[in-house]
């Protein structure tokens, strides 16, 4: 066996956590594979588990509320434009309309890497490995989030430099913050803010510790990914190479992501059901009276209107007379 084939072999039979292999498979966060570990429903060779503190290999059978945990898949990434409005859960107690509510049905089952707010709308990015979602949420990977926040309130440009030494905040100790005022209109302003940590409202808590209001905010970026014109509620894979040049070498060993397994297949469509028959009497799409295909548009040009002289005379026709001929005078 080749060296490169005997060490993927023995990366498969290393044992590993099962919340880490849990997660890895796209089910949840390692946190999340903990909570259903607490809660009875994962087994290991049919016996189930009490305690999150238990490795598991290749050989081993995983089961979660009886289900066998699907095979691992490639590591993959995409971009989603979250609106307003929607919820960074998989359920919502109250009942209001959740991120996983709203992506493609044909998308893989996928975790967030960080949440967005409720009122928080912009860049949410998504993989089908726990793994990766859990290195890239690190404060330690570094990784820069960029939003664009809409503020009312009068914005001084000193109050927003002294955040780069950090902030404390009701007990709360918040990291440097990058923070530029862009424009202003009347006691509208907007600023760019950039932040590594990301803890629980803090763009809204740091800048209602300065005497402004927030009424709108948008993550333009999360490390090197940008927005960019990603509509509203649109979704975009991105490409294997672009993501493996952008995470490098030490953060893919870190996350233990997975690039050599082929990507899995959608499932085929399921056959279109037989055309029922046209009834008798009906006009078919080749007969007289079927609706037309609509075309293109030809441009059109604006040409000079000619007087009727001048049209007479490129075409040699005599001027036509209106009415009757005058009958000749005679003398």
């Amino acid at each position: 066996m080749s060296g490169r084939g005997a060490a993927k072999t023995q990366d498969q039979d290393k044992a590993e956590r099962i919340a880490k292999v849990i997660a890895r498979a796209g089910i949840c966060s390692r946190r999340e594979a903990e909570k259903l570990i607490g809660e009875g429903r994962v087994a290991v060779n049919g016996a189930v588990l009490a305690s999150p503190a238990f490795t598991v290999t290749s050989a081993d059978v995983v089961t979660i509320d009886g289900a066998p945990l699907a095979a691992r898949e490639r590591t993959r990434l995409w971009f989603f434009h979250k609106r307003r409005g929607l919820v960074t859960s998989n359920h919502d107690p109250q009942g209001r309309a959740t991120v996983f509510s709203v992506l493609p049905a044909d998308l893989p089952r996928v975790v967030t890497i960080g949440r967005l707010d409720i009122n928080t709308e912009g860049l949410l990015l998504l993989t089908n490995d726990g793994g990766l979602a859990r290195i890239l949420e690190l404060p330690a990977t570094g990784w820069l989030r960029r939003y664009r926040v809409r503020v009312h309130g009068r914005v001084k440009q000193a109050d927003l430099d002294r955040l780069s030494r950090g902030v404390t905040v009701e007990g709360m100790v918040y990291g440097a913050i990058e923070a530029n005022l862009d424009s202003e209109k009347g006691t509208n302003s907007w600023l760019t803010m950039g932040l590594r940590e990301g803890k629980n409202r803090e763009i809204k808590k740091i800048l209602e510790y300065l005497g402004l209001t927030v009424t709108r905010l948008i993550r333009i970026s999360y490390g090197p990914f940008q927005l960019g014109d990603l509509k509203p509620g649109a979704v975009e894979e991105v490409r294997s190479r672009v993501l493996r040049d952008q995470l490098g070498a030490k953060l893919s060993e870190a996350a233990g992501v997975d690039f050599e397994t082929p990507p899995r297949q959608p499932a085929p469509a399921p056959p279109s059901p037989p055309s029922a028959k046209r009834p008798s009497g009906k006009k078919g799409p080749n007969q007289r009276g079927a609706a037309k295909r609509p075309t293109a548009k030809r441009p059109t040009t604006t040409r000079p209107t000619a007087t009727r002289a001048e049209s007479n005379k490129s075409t040699g026709k005599p001027k036509a007379r209106r009415g009757h001929a005058r009958r000749r005078r005679t003398i």
